[in-house]
């Protein structure tokens, strides 16, 4: 008997039907959006529309905690700490020599993470900066992949006065980004200084040296080597500047791409709910990690640059 010919690795009656079945959600998606109702203006179930977005950037107070108030992005940052502590939790309570699916993921996660720290800043300090670097990733993408869970920004609640999603990304929400950078930046400095020692450290931002040195031999250098001195300060200055603007550089990079990419997911939900939304669920899955993986990979890139040694970022340039 002839092997029933197949389409896609199904038989052809069964690829038909996935077809008719993916064309009839097609056209209810355009009609019951928002384009299908300017044009068409079908009356459809409130469960097969998408209400016109309404975006805005502050979040909102779920319930209060005496005159603290809770609000959507705190209690998703709480679930999302619980559900990595659960998930570590699980999956090392009973550590195995040859490790199940389940700890062989999670060994997984973390030795990709562990290289990745010391491929860039070598054993002994990519092993000191694996935690904060490790520990940002994970919350970051970990916030960035919930969001994307069907519904999740659906959930309403009612707070006293109207309707409030209960549930939305903390990477939405400018705090969560700007406590993350100031944390980064703190781990920084501090590494540098204990590295490297104060005097020594500071010495990259305040380089008074020169300028007084070309004073004290202002005969045999000149006005040339004031200027040169003045120039040391200067540049110095400029990096103690940019130690700082890099907390905001850090905190509007991840809030701004978060944000963005959740206003243009529930845009395309709206003009065409389920089709229109699915390549952009998969543009903002990579757009997640790679956001993730930028603000490890910065903090970790300036750690070790202010536990490198000045006379050897220099012979390295």
């Amino acid at each position: 008997m002839p092997e029933a010919k197949k389409v896609m690795g199904m038989s052809k009656p069964v690829f038909i039907a996935v077809l008719l079945v993916i064309l009839a959600v097609t056209i209810v998606s355009f009609l019951a959006g928002g384009i299908g109702q300017a044009l068409f203006g079908i009356d459809f179930p409130e469960w097969l529309t998408v209400k016109q977005p309404a975006p805005h950037l502050p979040p909102s107070p779920v319930f209060h905690i005496g005159g603290f108030a809770v609000t959507n992005t705190i209690l998703t940052a709480w679930i999302s700490i619980l559900l990595l502590g659960g998930v570590f939790w699980a999956a090392t309570r009973r550590m195995k020599l040859i490790p199940g699916r389940f700890q062989a993921i999670a060994e997984s996660v973390i030795a990709y993470l562990y290289d990745f720290c010391t491929d860039i800043a070598g054993d002994k300090n990519g092993r000191k900066f694996f935690p904060l670097v490790a520990t940002i990733f994970l919350f970051v993408i970990t916030n960035a992949l919930m969001n994307l869970i069907p519904g999740y920004n659906s959930l309403l609640i009612d707070d006293g006065q109207h309707m409030v999603h209960l549930l939305r990304g903390a990477n939405t929400d400018v705090n969560f980004p700007l406590a993350l950078a100031v944390i980064s930046f703190i781990m920084v400095e501090y590494w540098g200084l204990k590295t490297i020692g104060i005097f020594h450290y500071l010495g990259k931002f305040f380089n008074f040296g020169p300028l007084i040195k070309s004073i004290k031999h202002f005969r045999k250098e000149g006005p040339m080597g004031v200027f040169n001195g003045l120039i040391a300060v200067f540049i110095g200055l400029i990096e103690l500047m940019a130690e700082f603007i890099r907390i905001i550089s850090f905190t509007f990079r991840l809030f701004g791409n978060m944000t963005g990419g959740e206003i243009l997911l529930v845009s395309m939900l709206f003009l065409m709910p389920f089709m229109l939304a699915l390549p952009f669920y998969g543009l903002e899955l990579l757009v997640g990690f790679i956001q993730a993986l930028i603000f490890a990979g910065l903090t970790l890139v300036f750690a070790h640059i202010a536990v490198t040694p000045h006379s050897e970022e220099a012979s390295e340039h």
